[in-house]
């Protein structure tokens, strides 16, 4: 997978955000020198597939707190979601699902998909009852059972569009 530099970033934040290592990119990359990277530069994330190979995408709209799972094009799953609330908002851009972990404990649910963004992520729940609200940290929490279902259909690289 590749990631366009945008302005501010440094290949440390990347690394974070993709929970890869620093050194995992400055070899994959080459770089000799990893606080010389530009906005605009094209870095290669080691471990996650192009894309473009993957024929999903997953748009989140925070208004009307539903996932949308699209396949080639095609909505094929729409699920309620809760987003985060005016302090702690759900983050806006293009994300895409780095890792996972099934049964993370606490609050998470039955299911952690992991954003490109460092601390947020899609993931399960504890409390359903929040499901339909603007309740969270800035995660987009989903019922245990779509969760599952959502897993099991994407793969990491699953490009993730999250709209106001």
């Amino acid at each position: 997978m590749n990631h366009i530099v945008k302005p501010g970033e440094t290949l440390g934040l990347i690394a974070l955000n993709y929970r890869r290592s620093l050194q995992e990119l400055i070899l994959a990359n080459s770089i000799p020198n990893p606080n010389l990277i530009y906005p605009g530069q094209v870095i290669k994330i080691p471990g996650l597939p192009a894309k473009e190979s993957i024929p999903y995408t997953i748009q989140v709209s925070v208004g009307s707190r539903t996932l949308t799972l699209n396949e080639k094009g095609s909505i094929i799953r729409r699920y309620p979601i809760a987003v985060g609330k005016i302090v702690t908002s759900t983050p806006i851009g293009d994300f895409v699902i780095v890792n996972r972990e099934p049964n993370p404990g606490g609050p998470f649910g039955s299911m952690w998909l992991s954003l490109s963004k460092i601390h947020y992520g899609i993931h399960g729940t504890n409390n359903p009852s929040s499901i339909g609200k603007a309740v969270s940290l800035g995660c987009i929490r989903m019922y245990n059972k779509d969760v599952l279902e959502l897993a099991s259909i994407v793969p990491n690289g699953t490009e993730v569009l999250i709209r106001p």
